[in-house]
């Protein structure tokens, strides 16, 4: 029985010649890709002026900069507020004041509360 099989060597041979001569694109979709139809891209151009503004001229702040800036700082300062008075709920904290109350308990140590 010979090693390669003719008719599958032939087949082989087809199959690099026809991919030599027609270069197909294969997408991962099995759909094509419709071209897009929202017209030109909008952006500005770049000037090469720093934020669009030349040297000189006033910047003139845009309506949604203001309320964005106090609201953006106002609620890191809540935040900060927040953290400052979250009840701490540590693994470490919750067994010292288990290990206390159970040796208050026993007795081995006086509760502070007593006093």
């Amino acid at each position: 029985m010979p090693a390669v099989r003719p008719n599958a060597a032939v087949r082989a041979t087809r199959a690099l010649q026809q991919s030599s001569t027609t270069s197909t694109v294969r997408s991962f979709s099995a759909t094509s890709r419709a071209p897009a139809s929202h017209g030109p891209p909008q952006y500005d151009p770049p000037t090469g002026w720093l934020f669009g503004v030349k040297p000189g001229e006033k910047y003139q702040k845009e309506g949604w900069e203001t309320p964005f800036f106090y609201g953006f700082c106002g609620s890191i300062v809540l935040a900060a507020i927040a953290y400052g008075f979250k009840p701490d709920t540590s693994i470490q904290t919750w067994a010292l004041e288990e290990a206390r109350r159970r040796l208050e308990a026993e007795g081995i140590l006086e509760d502070p509360e007593k006093k």
